[in-house]
């Protein structure tokens, strides 16, 4: 998807805070950036504005590969030691925290205390229920989950969560901003533990795990058996499409009417491991059985270019978009 291709970031967010500039928070940063948005950051560790840039610049030539915004430029961005300065001027905060739920509240009180009114804050949090993070706002109805995918820089999903004393606009709203800067937003409709896609993740690890750890498979047959099977499929279209073209003709109905009980079946015998050491050291040897002495950072370099290929390849096409 390049920059001209990408429909325009709505007139009222202009600005944006991103709060925690870890490895989640500098890439959003490097993506509002990119699509040509001002960005505050703040982070109270020390060196993180250092490290914030050199991430950004990281990032920034496959955010011109991906197709830059007009205006956008790596100048936009401001780095503040106080978080109240960060969101003072901000039309919508991204924050992306420790996953710790008395961090999480506390940042949301001290970020709802200072931004403007009318601005949205999201969380980026990977499986915190929203509903615990908005408890001591005083306007809680504009606190929503923005959960991106990693890296949020490539990826375009998002998850949106309400709490309970979310509004139905910010939802909306929400929805909306993170459409028009060329993410894939869903709305998760009730507050679950992990949200939506690390939920189906989890099914998959616990599967993984127990077939390793009853001897059925090695740790690179298994990520081979996905990553050259059913993975080249789920990253074009999701499970239910993949099964209603299965189903020929007749679709995922004539489909589920011939192969409903067997896949029941398969359920039943899935595994429930647990993570114990032996487990874990099993795991640990078969990936470095896989790496065979290659770079993680090289690994991710094909990685990252692949899945850019892949992502504009996609938006190219009317039909799987």
């Amino acid at each position: 998807m390049t920059g001209t291709e990408m429909s325009h970031t709505p007139s009222d967010v202009k600005r944006v805070a991103v709060v925690a500039t870890g490895v989640i928070g500098a890439s959003w940063a490097a993506y509002f950036l990119a699509r040509g948005l001002d960005v505050d950051a703040t982070d109270p560790s020390p060196g993180a504005e250092a490290r914030l840039r050199e991430a950004v610049a990281q990032h920034w030539p496959t955010m011109v590969r991906f197709g830059l915004a007009d205006g956008a430029s790596p100048e936009r961005l401001r780095f503040h030691a106080r978080l109240e300065d960060a969101v003072a001027q901000a039309d919508f905060v991204q924050e992306n925290g420790p996953e710790r739920i008395d961090i999480k509240i506390d940042l949301f009180r001290r970020m709802d205390a200072a931004a403007p009114p009318a601005t949205l804050l999201a969380s980026s949090s990977s499986g915190l229920a929203i509903s615990a993070v908005q408890s001591e706002c005083k306007h809680p109805g504009r606190v929503v989950l923005g959960r991106p995918f990693n890296p949020p820089h490539l990826i375009p999903l998002v998850e949106v969560v309400g709490g309970e004393h979310t509004s139905a606009e910010a939802i909306a709203r929400a929805m909306a901003f993170y459409s028009a800067i060329g993410k894939r937003p869903i709305h998760v409709r009730r507050e679950v533990k992990g949200h939506i896609a690390n939920r189906l993740q989890a099914a998959l690890w616990r599967e993984a795990f127990h077939l390793v750890e009853q001897g059925v498979a090695s740790v690179a047959d298994i990520d081979t058996a996905i990553a050259h099977g059913p993975g080249l499929r789920w990253a074009l279209m999701g499970p239910f499409m993949n099964l209603h073209l299965s189903g020929g003709a007749g679709g995922i109905a004539h489909l589920l009417d011939h192969l409903g009980g067997p896949i029941e079946d398969w359920w039943h015998d899935l595994g429930a491991p647990s993570m114990t050491a032996e487990l874990k050291r099993q795991v640990a040897d078969g990936m470095a059985d896989e790496l065979g002495g290659r770079r993680s950072a090289d690994l991710e370099a094909a990685r990252d270019a692949l899945l850019l290929d892949l992502i504009r390849a996609k938006a190219a096409s009317a039909t799987l978009e």
